[in-house]
Protein backbone atom coordinates (compact mmCIF):
# COMPACT_ATOMS: atom_id res chain seq x y z
CA UNK A 1 0.00 0.00 0.00
CA UNK A 2 1.74 3.62 -0.87
CA UNK A 3 1.95 6.26 1.58
CA UNK A 4 -0.92 7.83 -0.01
CA UNK A 5 -3.27 5.95 0.84
CA UNK A 6 -2.84 6.66 4.87
CA UNK A 7 -4.58 9.07 6.41
CA UNK A 8 -2.21 10.91 9.24
CA UNK A 9 -4.19 11.89 12.33
CA UNK A 10 -1.99 14.12 14.89
CA UNK A 11 -4.69 16.07 16.73
CA UNK A 12 -7.17 15.01 19.55
CA UNK A 13 -9.36 17.50 18.47
CA UNK A 14 -9.86 15.00 15.02
CA UNK A 15 -13.21 14.12 14.78
CA UNK A 16 -12.68 10.76 13.93
CA UNK A 17 -10.35 10.82 17.16
CA UNK A 18 -13.29 11.89 19.19
CA UNK A 19 -15.84 9.48 17.75
CA UNK A 20 -13.56 6.66 18.87
CA UNK A 21 -13.17 7.90 22.08
CA UNK A 22 -16.96 7.50 22.54
CA UNK A 23 -16.91 4.21 21.15
CA UNK A 24 -14.35 2.99 23.17
CA UNK A 25 -15.43 4.54 26.79
CA UNK A 26 -19.09 4.62 25.83
CA UNK A 27 -20.71 1.43 26.26
CA UNK A 28 -23.93 1.31 24.08
CA UNK A 29 -22.14 4.42 21.67
CA UNK A 30 -22.24 1.71 19.06
CA UNK A 31 -25.70 2.48 18.53
CA UNK A 32 -26.10 5.79 17.96
CA UNK A 33 -22.96 5.66 15.41
CA UNK A 34 -24.00 2.79 14.08
CA UNK A 35 -19.99 1.03 14.34
CA UNK A 36 -18.35 -1.26 16.61
CA UNK A 37 -14.67 -0.23 17.74
CA UNK A 38 -12.35 -3.37 17.76
CA UNK A 39 -9.36 -2.75 20.27
CA UNK A 40 -6.34 -4.75 20.03
CA UNK A 41 -4.46 -7.67 17.63
CA UNK A 42 -6.46 -10.49 19.00
CA UNK A 43 -10.31 -9.11 18.15
CA UNK A 44 -9.05 -7.73 14.66
CA UNK A 45 -8.00 -11.49 14.02
CA UNK A 46 -10.97 -12.67 15.10
CA UNK A 47 -13.00 -10.68 12.58
CA UNK A 48 -10.80 -11.03 9.66
CA UNK A 49 -10.70 -14.75 10.11
CA UNK A 50 -14.75 -14.71 10.27
CA UNK A 51 -14.37 -12.70 6.73
CA UNK A 52 -15.46 -9.53 8.14
CA UNK A 53 -13.97 -6.39 6.36
CA UNK A 54 -13.28 -3.32 8.09
CA UNK A 55 -14.25 0.04 7.72
CA UNK A 56 -10.98 1.35 9.25
CA UNK A 57 -7.79 -0.19 10.66
CA UNK A 58 -6.18 2.26 13.03
CA UNK A 59 -2.95 1.64 13.89
CA UNK A 60 -0.42 3.99 16.06
CA UNK A 61 2.57 5.64 14.17
CA UNK A 62 5.46 3.52 15.65
CA UNK A 63 3.59 0.06 15.02
CA UNK A 64 2.26 0.80 11.50
CA UNK A 65 5.98 -0.09 10.43
CA UNK A 66 5.14 -3.49 11.38
CA UNK A 67 1.63 -4.02 10.51
CA UNK A 68 1.90 -2.98 6.70
CA UNK A 69 2.78 -6.18 5.79
CA UNK A 70 -0.12 -8.07 7.47
CA UNK A 71 -2.68 -5.62 7.66
CA UNK A 72 -2.37 -2.91 5.03
CA UNK A 73 -5.31 -4.24 2.73
CA UNK A 74 -7.25 -5.52 5.48
CA UNK A 75 -9.42 -2.20 5.49
CA UNK A 76 -11.23 0.05 3.43
CA UNK A 77 -9.27 3.04 4.90
CA UNK A 78 -6.30 2.66 7.32
CA UNK A 79 -5.51 5.67 9.73
CA UNK A 80 -2.39 6.16 11.49
CA UNK A 81 -1.99 8.33 14.82
CA UNK A 82 0.70 9.43 16.67
CA UNK A 83 1.34 7.00 19.57
CA UNK A 84 0.31 10.23 21.73
CA UNK A 85 -3.06 9.39 20.99
CA UNK A 86 -3.75 6.11 21.98
CA UNK A 87 -4.97 7.23 25.10
CA UNK A 88 -7.96 8.70 23.82
CA UNK A 89 -9.19 5.67 21.94
CA UNK A 90 -8.33 3.60 24.43
CA UNK A 91 -10.58 1.26 27.08
CA UNK A 92 -7.67 -0.65 28.24
CA UNK A 93 -5.03 0.13 31.19
CA UNK A 94 -2.32 -0.14 28.65
CA UNK A 95 -3.56 0.82 25.37
CA UNK A 96 -3.38 -1.62 22.69
CA UNK A 97 -1.42 -0.10 19.37
CA UNK A 98 -4.31 -1.02 16.63
CA UNK A 99 -8.05 -1.27 16.17
CA UNK A 100 -10.26 -2.11 13.95
CA UNK A 101 -13.76 0.09 13.10
CA UNK A 102 -16.59 -1.83 12.25
CA UNK A 103 -19.99 -0.97 10.81
CA UNK A 104 -22.25 -2.76 13.36
CA UNK A 105 -23.97 -5.68 12.00
CA UNK A 106 -27.88 -5.31 11.11
CA UNK A 107 -30.31 -6.17 13.91
CA UNK A 108 -31.04 -10.22 13.19
CA UNK A 109 -34.37 -11.15 13.86
CA UNK A 110 -34.98 -14.02 16.49
CA UNK A 111 -34.39 -17.88 14.56
CA UNK A 112 -37.04 -19.79 16.41
CA UNK A 113 -35.19 -23.04 15.73
CA UNK A 114 -31.43 -22.55 16.48
CA UNK A 115 -30.15 -23.57 19.86
CA UNK A 116 -29.89 -20.40 22.04
CA UNK A 117 -29.22 -18.83 24.75
CA UNK A 118 -31.51 -16.33 26.61
CA UNK A 119 -29.86 -13.55 28.79
CA UNK A 120 -32.25 -12.66 31.34
CA UNK A 121 -31.07 -8.97 32.69
CA UNK A 122 -27.45 -10.18 33.43
CA UNK A 123 -25.72 -6.75 33.76
CA UNK A 124 -22.16 -7.45 34.57
CA UNK A 125 -19.75 -7.38 30.75
CA UNK A 126 -17.50 -10.05 31.84
CA UNK A 127 -20.01 -12.50 33.07
CA UNK A 128 -21.68 -11.48 29.35
CA UNK A 129 -18.86 -12.08 27.22
CA UNK A 130 -17.92 -15.48 28.86
CA UNK A 131 -21.16 -16.75 28.57
CA UNK A 132 -20.92 -15.71 24.61
CA UNK A 133 -17.49 -17.64 24.70
CA UNK A 134 -19.07 -20.73 26.02
CA UNK A 135 -22.21 -20.43 23.53
CA UNK A 136 -19.75 -20.25 20.94
CA UNK A 137 -17.91 -23.13 21.99
CA UNK A 138 -20.40 -25.35 22.21
CA UNK A 139 -22.56 -24.95 19.50
CA UNK A 140 -25.26 -22.29 20.23
CA UNK A 141 -25.76 -20.13 17.54
CA UNK A 142 -27.92 -17.43 18.78
CA UNK A 143 -27.82 -14.95 21.70
CA UNK A 144 -30.97 -13.40 22.80
CA UNK A 145 -30.57 -10.83 24.86
CA UNK A 146 -33.77 -9.60 26.80
CA UNK A 147 -34.30 -5.88 28.12
CA UNK A 148 -32.17 -5.23 30.81
CA UNK A 149 -29.29 -7.31 29.86
CA UNK A 150 -25.61 -5.59 29.08
CA UNK A 151 -24.85 -4.21 25.70
CA UNK A 152 -23.82 -6.78 23.54
CA UNK A 153 -21.70 -4.56 21.66
CA UNK A 154 -20.25 -2.37 24.25
CA UNK A 155 -16.71 -2.30 24.93
CA UNK A 156 -16.20 -4.66 27.81
CA UNK A 157 -18.65 -7.02 26.76
CA UNK A 158 -16.22 -7.25 23.25
CA UNK A 159 -13.16 -7.77 25.18
CA UNK A 160 -14.81 -10.62 26.93
CA UNK A 161 -16.08 -12.59 24.18
CA UNK A 162 -12.33 -12.62 22.97
CA UNK A 163 -13.94 -12.90 19.50
CA UNK A 164 -17.29 -15.27 19.91
CA UNK A 165 -18.97 -12.34 18.38
CA UNK A 166 -17.97 -12.95 14.69
CA UNK A 167 -19.83 -16.44 15.10
CA UNK A 168 -22.98 -15.76 16.76
CA UNK A 169 -26.64 -14.52 16.14
CA UNK A 170 -26.83 -11.58 18.09
CA UNK A 171 -30.75 -10.27 18.76
CA UNK A 172 -31.07 -7.43 21.94
CA UNK A 173 -33.51 -5.72 23.51
CA UNK A 174 -35.97 -8.35 23.51
CA UNK A 175 -39.26 -8.02 25.09
CA UNK A 176 -39.95 -11.70 27.31
CA UNK A 177 -43.24 -11.97 25.08
CA UNK A 178 -40.60 -12.31 22.12
CA UNK A 179 -40.00 -15.84 23.11
CA UNK A 180 -43.07 -16.93 22.39
CA UNK A 181 -41.74 -17.46 18.47
CA UNK A 182 -39.49 -19.84 20.06
CA UNK A 183 -39.63 -23.26 18.28
CA UNK A 184 -37.74 -24.85 21.28
CA UNK A 185 -37.86 -25.53 24.50
CA UNK A 186 -36.46 -23.22 27.13
CA UNK A 187 -34.05 -24.75 29.91
CA UNK A 188 -33.79 -22.79 33.35
CA UNK A 189 -31.54 -23.07 35.80
CA UNK A 190 -32.49 -22.35 39.50
CA UNK A 191 -31.19 -23.25 42.89
CA UNK A 192 -33.67 -25.03 44.30
CA UNK A 193 -36.06 -26.48 41.70
CA UNK A 194 -35.85 -28.91 39.27
CA UNK A 195 -33.96 -32.34 38.47
CA UNK A 196 -29.94 -32.44 38.92
CA UNK A 197 -28.76 -31.56 35.64
CA UNK A 198 -26.01 -34.57 35.58
CA UNK A 199 -29.58 -36.59 35.82
CA UNK A 200 -31.63 -34.90 33.07
CA UNK A 201 -31.92 -35.97 29.42
CA UNK A 202 -31.52 -32.90 27.86
CA UNK A 203 -33.24 -31.24 24.83
CA UNK A 204 -30.98 -30.23 21.97
CA UNK A 205 -31.78 -27.56 20.46
CA UNK A 206 -32.83 -25.97 23.20
CA UNK A 207 -32.82 -21.97 24.29
CA UNK A 208 -31.11 -21.47 27.92
CA UNK A 209 -31.65 -19.01 29.90
CA UNK A 210 -29.56 -17.42 32.29
CA UNK A 211 -30.75 -14.91 34.75
CA UNK A 212 -29.89 -11.62 36.83
CA UNK A 213 -26.81 -12.19 38.75
CA UNK A 214 -28.69 -11.24 42.13
CA UNK A 215 -32.09 -11.98 41.11
CA UNK A 216 -31.72 -15.39 39.10
CA UNK A 217 -34.14 -16.12 36.45
CA UNK A 218 -37.50 -13.53 36.47
CA UNK A 219 -40.94 -15.72 37.17
CA UNK A 220 -42.21 -15.14 33.93
CA UNK A 221 -39.72 -16.82 32.60
CA UNK A 222 -39.22 -19.22 34.53
CA UNK A 223 -43.26 -19.85 33.63
CA UNK A 224 -42.15 -20.18 29.41
CA UNK A 225 -39.76 -22.73 30.43
CA UNK A 226 -40.03 -26.64 29.16
CA UNK A 227 -37.68 -28.01 32.21
CA UNK A 228 -35.89 -26.47 35.17
CA UNK A 229 -32.55 -27.86 36.15
CA UNK A 230 -30.21 -27.62 39.37
CA UNK A 231 -26.42 -28.01 39.14
CA UNK A 232 -25.16 -30.14 41.91
CA UNK A 233 -22.62 -28.51 44.04
CA UNK A 234 -21.38 -31.70 46.67
CA UNK A 235 -18.87 -28.79 47.39
CA UNK A 236 -22.04 -26.99 49.61
CA UNK A 237 -21.68 -23.49 47.80
CA UNK A 238 -25.39 -21.87 47.39
CA UNK A 239 -24.70 -20.72 43.87
CA UNK A 240 -22.71 -20.25 41.24
CA UNK A 241 -21.38 -17.64 38.91
CA UNK A 242 -24.03 -17.05 36.65
CA UNK A 243 -21.32 -17.52 33.62
CA UNK A 244 -20.13 -20.77 35.00
CA UNK A 245 -23.37 -22.11 35.46
CA UNK A 246 -23.75 -21.32 31.63
CA UNK A 247 -20.35 -23.22 30.46
CA UNK A 248 -21.91 -26.08 32.60
CA UNK A 249 -25.30 -26.20 31.21
CA UNK A 250 -24.05 -25.41 27.86
CA UNK A 251 -21.63 -28.23 27.88
CA UNK A 252 -24.27 -30.74 29.06
CA UNK A 253 -26.26 -30.24 26.64
CA UNK A 254 -23.63 -30.00 23.62
CA UNK A 255 -22.93 -33.70 24.82
CA UNK A 256 -26.63 -34.56 23.82
CA UNK A 257 -26.87 -35.59 27.72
Amino acid sequence: MSSAAVTHITSRDNPLIKELRKLSQDSTAYRKQGRVWLEGDHLCRAALARGLKPALAVFSESFWPLAQSEYAQAAIKTIVITDSLLPEISGLESPARMGFVLELPAAGSLRPDVASVILDRVQDAGNVGSILRSAAAFGFAQIIALKGSAALWSPKVLRAGMGAHFALQLVEGVEPEALEALAIPIVVTSSHLGSFLHQQKLPMPCAWAMGHEGQGVSDDLMGRAALKVRIDQPGGEESLNVAAAAAICLYASSLGS
